[in-house]
């Protein structure tokens, strides 16, 4: 039995609750417990925005967490404020095109990833969120192949339909080792 608990930060217009919505859905598709709770500050783009996910084999008692085993800072304040967060041996995920400082830790895992500059190698610069949720789901394994193509064709369909090709490459653009 596993549970899984994501944090995911950065500030409002960098997709990061549609990061952690598809982490829940494709969860659920996954036949998993899962909860998810997104916060943001008023100004939505440009302010704080912030949520957890966790996604566990069995029920899930408690949707706040303390401590996160994957914590993702798409800015610079989300590391300094949420590198914390991240339990001894966990993952920490950096969006390398915008934080400027080292992390602290040398307990974790530290993936930096250039969201921005590989986006833009793909044509669009809005696809960052994706590099980096691809980034996520290469290193923690959490999703099957499945549910991360039924979760793209949910998320980018009708109007959103002709983003879907350029997200399924976001989403391989940046592999763990």
């Amino acid at each position: 039995m596993s549970t899984n608990k994501f944090f995911f930060a950065g500030a409002g217009g960098q997709g990061i609750l549609l990061m952690g919505q598809m982490l829940a859905y494709g969860g659920m598709y996954d036949n998993k417990e899962v909860t998810f709770m997104p916060s943001y500050g008023p100004e939505m783009r440009g302010g704080t925005a912030n949520c957890t996910v966790i996604v566990s084999d069995e029920k899930i008692n408690c949707p706040m967490i303390y401590e996160a085993d994957t914590v993702i800072a798409m800015n610079q304040p989300s590391l300094q404020s949420f590198e914390r967060l991240v339990k001894p041996g966990g993952n920490l995920f950096i969006n390398q095109s915008l934080v400027q400082t080292e992390p602290i830790r040398s307990d974790i895992s530290i993936y930096k990833v250039p969201c921005s500059e590989l986006a833009n190698e793909l044509g669009n610069t809005k696809a960052a969120n994706m590099v980096m949720f691809g980034a996520i789901l290469s290193a923690t394994k959490i999703l099957s192949e499945e549910a991360i193509e039924y979760v793209l064709q949910k998320v980018f369909s009708g109007k959103k339909a002709k983003h879907l090709d350029l997200n399924r490459r976001a989403i391989k653009a940046f592999k763990c080792e």
